[in-house]
């Protein structure tokens, strides 16, 4: 496994992380979460992600208790959680946003279920536009400086709301949030690659992306059409369902057919080549992976050496098979 700094942190995370957005919930017993973490811990991961909203609380309900029964040393592994849209099904005005209020209690409520007595990263996980930014950093100070959280940050903010995060901390002389969690995969690229340069070069922003195999779309799942046991078939899910069955995501389909059978010939898979494309972007500290399957971790970790394949030439044929299909980058 790589480690790389959280940014200008001094913390180190693995390049691969292990995160719990549709891998634990209702569809998950504590036993085969435990599984799934014990086999990336093996690997190597020392970064296991999650939030209040996941599974309305029972994802870090689950986690908490896979940490119990695995009984790590707490030094040996990072923990997070996110806070915006609270642990209820049905949440009350003061039970979700960014107030201080609701961003203490969630603290609280997370380490709760998660059964520990910090939290090594917090984010904010979608701006809240009815919060100011600077009632938000004072909270986040105060979690830090209580000892409850060790490192801030943010989820899907623009370079903007970043940036004044960034100056409110140094004019109040408070503690600026030092990680972002975006979206980051071949078809999404915009915000990581140009929106946070910035950011990148003046606050020294981490990332720990999410979604690098495009909701199933960079799995190769969906190649020869959509399985019957395939999520996209769920209620909720239906969002999905119609972008992949749109105009330009069937263009994005025939490119990840084209660039499937190049990851045969340089020797790897679908999947994996994905996960290393993003590991290739040196503002990416950590890669978040899921699995509900111990077969499908196997699967994640050996991304990690399949990034020394993915040489200046193989870079730019993925990029030439997604522009000679016409497939939207954005």
């Amino acid at each position: 496994m790589e480690y790389r700094r959280l940014g200008k942190a001094g913390l180190k995370v693995s390049a691969l992380s292990f995160g719990s957005w549709v891998t634990f919930g209702n569809q998950m017993d504590v036993d085969k979460a435990a599984a799934c973490m014990a086999a990336v811990y093996d690997a190597g991961v020392n970064f296991f992600d999650n939030a209040e909203v996941y599974a309305s609380g029972l994802s870090e309900t689950v986690m908490g208790k896979a940490l119990k029964q695995l009984n790590w040393r707490r030094d040996s592994y990072i923990i997070s959680s996110k806070v915006m849209f609270g642990s209820q099904s049905d949440p009350t005005p003061t039970q979700r946003g960014l107030s201080r209020k609701h961003v203490v209690e969630a603290c609280d409520q997370a380490l709760e279920r998660l059964q520990v007595e910090y939290l090594d990263l917090y984010f904010c996980h979608r701006p809240d536009p009815e919060v100011p930014i600077e009632e938000v950093v004072r909270a986040m100070t105060e979690l830090i400086l209580r000892g409850k959280v060790f490192y801030w940050g943010t989820s899907e903010w623009s370079a903007a709301e970043i940036m004044e995060a960034y100056s409110v901390a140094r004019e109040y002389h408070l503690i600026p949030p030092t990680m972002e969690q975006p979206e980051y995969h071949l078809f999404h690229r915009r915000r990581v690659e140009k929106e946070y340069q910035r950011p990148y070069a003046v606050a020294g922003l981490g990332t720990t992306i999410f979604s690098p195999l495009g909701a199933g779309l960079l799995s190769g799942r969906y190649n020869e059409g959509i399985p019957d046991d395939s999520r996209v078939n769920l209620p909720g899910y239906e969002w999905l369902k119609n972008r992949l069955m749109s105009e330009n995501g069937q263009r994005q389909l025939t490119a990840v057919r084209e660039i499937a059978k190049l990851a045969t010939e340089i020797g790897t898979t679908m999947p994996r080549l994905a996960i290393a494309w993003c590991l290739k972007n040196p503002h990416v500290s950590t890669v978040i992976t899921g699995a509900s399957r111990v077969e499908q971790v196997t699967e994640n970790m050996a991304a990690i050496d399949v990034v020394p394949l993915l040489t200046d030439e193989v870079m730019k044929k993925i990029d030439s098979i997604i522009t000679d299909n016409n497939a939207a980058i954005d």
